[in-house]
């Protein structure tokens, strides 16, 4: 249990991911020794957002208002939703500019072994979204990992039992790469998903 306010804030720093004790330790003295005015900046805008950024009603991502501008956009193709695993994950598709419909944002992947299951990853919601009677197609684009992968397939055969087109993100060899160099797994998931 931390007894000082430095050892408090090293304690803070190490929760966000990739961060060890040295790293925390490392931040923790700059942020005091050469930026206080960062800190205090850090400090406000982490409370900020932690009291003002909630959830989409209708796609569980993060906003400040009760909808998404997203799904406020009438510009948006409503009859596509792309399920994705984290806000993260969503901002990375949108910064492609190649897919303009919807989201569903699970706030993570099934994984049985933690006791993640179905309803912990919102499911029920998700086919909720799916059945609104304007979507027809549903894009999983969850992880390529076991997690990611068994996640997909439960959703997609809950989704597909109701009638909903159901599809995957393609997977293969990344562009610009050589294939000597690329793990098997993805070459021969290349060769199956060829077109």
């Amino acid at each position: 249990m931390p007894d000082t306010s430095l050892e408090t804030l090293i304690e803070a720093l190490r929760k966000l991911p990739g961060v060890g004790a040295k790293s925390a330790q490392r931040m923790a003295f700059h942020l005091l020794q050469h930026d206080r005015p960062g800190a205090l900046q850090l400090s406000r805008a982490l409370d900020t957002a932690v009291t003002s950024v909630r959830h989409c009603a209708r796609c569980n991502t993060f906003t400040e208002e009760p909808i998404c501008g997203i799904c406020l956009d009438p510009a948006r193709d409503a009859h596509q939703l792309c399920v994705v695993e984290t806000p993260a994950d969503q901002a990375t598709l949108e910064r492609t500019g190649s897919y303009r419909g919807l989201y569903y944002v699970l706030m993570g992947r099934m994984s049985p072994l933690d006791g993640i299951g179905a309803r912990e990853v919102g499911a029920s919601n998700l086919l909720d979204r799916a059945l609104d009677g304007v979507v027809s197609e549903v894009i999983l684009a969850t992880s390529f990992t076991a997690e990611g992968e068994a996640t997909s397939h439960v959703l997609s055969e809950a989704l597909k039992l109701r009638g909903i087109r159901v599809t995957r993100l393609a997977r293969g060899v990344p562009a610009g790469s050589e294939l000597e160099y690329v793990d098997l797994s993805t070459i021969a998931h290349a060769l199956v998903d060829r077109r």
